[in-house]
């Protein structure tokens, strides 16, 4: 069943050789002036057989970084640290999209190195800690509500770094609305008591991460714009109760843009199917997420249930994650204490199979 897995696929403008797709990871190793490195450089090449590699999440604007040393795309050196990637991931055959993220109340000022105004949907605090720069949890910082007025700007501030990933050669973007994150914020009634036009009704939720998606979609064009969420994820601070009633509204909409793909992190909700209601209001492909096997993801695309399937863990130790499949190679486990810390440690040093190794 694993050869479905290895067919290609076409992702609204983007023609995939494999349906295998690398997970958007936080990993924590941006230089200064959050620019990527020789580090992330090497990393996304090694992981180029990936029919596509999304980005971990990279923040569109200084207001959207939250966590230790992660890169963003909104300077020109990031720009041109992005372009390396994006030639070293191709120079292997391979497609890359960059991750958006902006994270919202979920930010410790000491991460950033500068300072940036912290902003929500509504001025409450992320209840989570979140690691600062000695990797110890704290508190996350007050907010401020952002002003109906400054809703434009923002949407503008998404637009320019779509068309910044693009510059820097990628093949597309993916809007992170999943997590607890500035979109999500939005879309979930724990964090947005807003009493204006973006908050109260799931229709008014849903108006700014639509209208952050329709920008995307100007700027970039349509098919080359994926999003992410996860219904009824409580990650931090989000309330997972009844997601249907925010995310069918949201689907419904998304999917009238005419989106590359929906990539859906599946929660394994008692309540309802996930992928069958993305897949009964969406109507682009679809690339299933979390916790997947290689049998039961080929179980999902027999099934018609997605497109494509993402790992997030596997391709942390297997570079070559595509060619164990392929091989019915066993899958090395990572090392989870060098998940954010240690360089090349427990990033780039994992080994790919050798020829001669036995499947």
């Amino acid at each position: 069943m694993k050869e479905i897995l290895l067919r290609p696929v076409q992702l609204g403008d983007i023609r995939l050789a494999n349906r295998i797709i690398m997970a958007p990871m936080t990993r924590d190793r941006a230089g200064p002036g959050d620019v990527p490195t020789d580090l992330m450089i090497e990393y996304y090449a090694q992981r180029a057989s990936a029919g596509l590699i999304v980005t971990e999440g990279v923040q569109p604007s200084p207001a959207g970084k939250g966590y230790w040393r992660t890169p963003g795309i909104h300077s020109a050196a990031q720009v041109e640290g992005w372009r390396k990637v994006a030639d070293a991931v191709h120079a292997r055959g391979g497609r890359i999209v960059m991750q958006l993220m902006h994270c919202g109340r979920v930010v410790v000022p000491a991460n950033r190195g500068y300072e940036a105004d912290v902003i929500a949907p509504s001025a409450i605090a992320c209840p989570v800690p979140v690691p600062g720069p000695d990797g110890t949890p704290v508190p996350c910082a007050e907010p401020r509500a952002i002003d109906a007025a400054e809703i434009p700007a923002l949407i503008a501030e998404y637009a320019q770094a779509a068309r910044n990933a693009i510059a820097a050669g990628m093949d597309g973007v993916e809007l992170h609305c999943a997590s607890g994150y500035l979109i999500n914020q939005f879309l979930n009634p724990a964090s947005n008591r807003r009493v204006d036009d973006y908050g109260g009704s799931a229709e008014n939720r849903i108006r700014f991460p639509i209208a952050v998606l329709r920008g995307l979609a100007d700027a970039i064009g349509a098919g080359r714009v994926g999003v992410r969420i996860s219904p009824g994820n409580p990650y931090n601070g989000m309330d997972p109760a009844d997601p249907a009633a925010t995310f069918v509204p949201f689907l419904k909409a998304a999917s009238a843009l005419g989106l590359a793909y929906c990539h859906v992190v599946d929660m394994g909700l008692a309540e309802f199917d996930t992928l069958a209601m993305v897949r009964t209001h969406f109507a682009g492909p679809v690339i299933a997420n979390n916790n997947l096997k290689p049998d039961t993801a080929a179980g999902l695309l027999a099934d018609g249930r997605a497109e494509a399937v993402s790992f997030g863990r596997a391709f942390i130790a297997n570079p070559d994650l595509v060619e164990r499949i392929a091989a019915s190679a066993p899958l090395a486990k990572p090392d989870y204490s060098l998940l954010y810390t240690g360089e090349e440690r427990g990033y780039i040093d994992y080994p790919a199979i050798t020829a001669g190794e036995p499947a």
